[in-house]
């Protein structure tokens, strides 16, 4: 895959934070693993010094900052702890978070909640019923609304929050269902761009959803004040390669569909690209009711030369070994790939801009 190449995260972020001068907002998007929570990271602490710091931020650290008291001996006054020793919290006492989370709150469930300061503890109720747990989804968006309230604070200009110069958002979005996760990037989008302050984003995400929501809502296709990166930890080099998207709709199947397009017509292909193709194609299959994904590759019924490209699809797609030790395809499967990948293109209307040298689209019957 091409891209620009950092050899560590450290170099990565350089690049970011001079990126960050001249734009408004970075989106990232990274399979798990990939190390979107340790690039956060390493990010806020490329902006500490001495005791001052300019990055506020979201991710598993921060949700790690609200721990669930159930009291196993009563079984009855369940709260939701916070930790105050950490700066995050710095003067909310006095912000009335409260309403300023409920702003949000509000939009997308329909429990209460109270704030304990004495005790530095937060109490759920529903109805009738007080002190409930409430679900994992339930407790992600809010403590995701806690993080708008001060994000708000910010934007407003509160004096407990004046060193704040980034936002870094990490995968807001974990446990939550498709309408929520359109919803939430959504307004988060909408919250940025209200706002025009010397404040700058990084906001990044495995949750294809997600991200390509937050892609359209910031312009990233025509807006100069943002951009968006596909980051890789490619399996033949060490280091992370960061990718150019802002002109290409990021659902994950046509960002995968590109990068074989791209990968064949450059010639470098591997065989761990049959496995790309093959999970292409299955997905394929399922969106169109077919109950086997050769259905998308056979263009009649008596398509010998299709059960022979099932065949081989099924062989060369497996052996996971191919994922993590890249071994380049033979001539002879190159030539199979080639044709399966055009026949799939044609016969499918994907956006022509996208895969300009593609064969015109094959008759379906």
């Amino acid at each position: 895959m091409s891209g620009t190449f950092f050899a560590t995260l450290d170099d990565l972020v350089a690049h970011m934070r001079t990126e960050l001068e001249s734009k408004k907002f970075l989106l990232l998007y990274a399979y798990n693993g990939t190390g979107k929570t340790r690039l956060s990271m390493v990010f806020k602490d490329a902006g500490k010094q001495v005791a001052e710091r300019d990055t506020l931020y979201f991710n598993a650290f921060t949700e790690d900052l609200f721990a669930w008291d159930n009291d196993l001996e009563g079984d009855s006054e369940r709260v939701l702890k916070i930790n105050s020793a950490s700066r995050f919290f710095a003067g909310i006492e006095e912000l009335e978070m409260e309403s300023r989370i409920r702003h949000f709150l509000h939009r997308y469930t329909d429990f209460e909640f109270s704030i304990d300061y004495e005790i530095w503890a937060i109490a759920f109720s529903r109805g009738d019923e007080n002190n409930i747990k409430v679900s994992r989804g339930e407790e992600n968006l809010f403590i995701w609304c806690f993080f708008l309230a001060i994000v708000q604070l910010v934007m407003d200009g509160a004096e407990a929050y004046k060193w704040v110069k980034y936002l870094y958002i990490d995968d807001p979005v974990s446990s939550l269902d498709d309408n929520n996760a359109i919803a939430v990037a959504s307004d988060l989008a909408q919250l940025l761009k209200n706002k025009d302050g010397q404040i700058r984003a990084v906001i990044s995400s495995h949750h294809a959803l997600f991200y390509n929501v937050m892609h359209n809502e910031l312009g990233a296709r025509k807006s100069k004040k943002t951009a968006s990166y596909f980051l890789t930890q490619p399996k033949s080099t060490m280091g992370y390669a960061l990718r150019y998207t802002s002109a290409t709709p990021f659902f994950h199947h046509v960002a995968m569909l590109t990068e074989l397009y791209q990968a064949e017509k450059s010639g470098q292909l591997y065989t761990y690209h049959f496995n790309i193709l093959r999970s292409l194609l299955e997905k394929s299959a399922s969106f169109h009711g077919f109950p086997n994904f050769s259905a998308c590759i056979q263009l009649e019924d008596d398509d010998q030369e299709g059960t022979l490209h099932a065949r081989l699809i099924n062989i060369l797609s497996h052996g996971n070994y191919s994922l993590y030790e890249p071994q380049e395809m033979l001539e002879e499967n190159k030539v199979y790939f080639k044709k399966i990948l055009d026949d799939f293109l044609g016969r499918y209307p994907f956006n022509p801009e996208l895969f300009p040298d593609v064969p015109e689209k094959a008759e379906v019957l």
